[in-house]
């Protein structure tokens, strides 16, 4: 052991540790009902079932209870529980098909707005600065002869 070196040594323990069935490294976290209720609904009052205390809640809650004490583990629990409730006793949707959108949209549409955000604001400030600018110190053009006669004949008439 002493001339594996430091990275040898963990390998070894690591190694030693799965090779034990009963180990502690190789056992799954066992359910607890507080942890299940958060993550699913009562299907009656369609409530979370941590805060639900219809019949049907209570009801949810053994079944729940029963698998636990079978050993169950969570993933297992939440299978059991749709396979007797139907898939609206999740409080998130699977996230496969359809309900896919349910995760992926909103961030698509947030990273899409921040992209037309970037685009829009150096035009939208090139537009300001040049609106912003000082057009009274510019001369305007000069009207040509024909355009000045006209204006005068207009002016005269709106005068007199």
């Amino acid at each position: 052991m002493r001339r594996l070196g430091p990275i040898g040594r963990v390998g070894a323990a690591v190694a030693l540790a799965l090779a034990i069935p009963g180990s502690a490294l190789a056992a799954t976290p066992r359910a607890s009902l507080t942890d299940i209720e958060n993550d699913v609904m009562c299907v009656s009052c369609r409530e979370p079932l941590a805060l639900a205390q219809s019949p049907q809640a209570i009801a949810e809650r053994g079944f729940i209870s029963g698998l636990i004490a079978q050993g169950q583990t969570k993933g297992q629990i939440e299978r059991a529980l749709v396979a007797q409730y139907g898939p609206a006793v999740l409080a998130k949707p699977p996230a496969h098909g359809f309900n896919l959108t349910v995760y992926v949209l909103p961030p698509a549409v947030l990273l899409g707005g921040v992209v037309m955000l970037a685009i829009a604001l150096p035009r939208w400030r090139r537009r300001s600065q040049s609106n912003g600018r000082d057009h009274t110190a510019e001369t305007p053009p000069a009207l040509s002869a024909a355009d000045d006669r006209r204006l005068q004949e207009d002016l005269a008439r709106f005068d007199g």
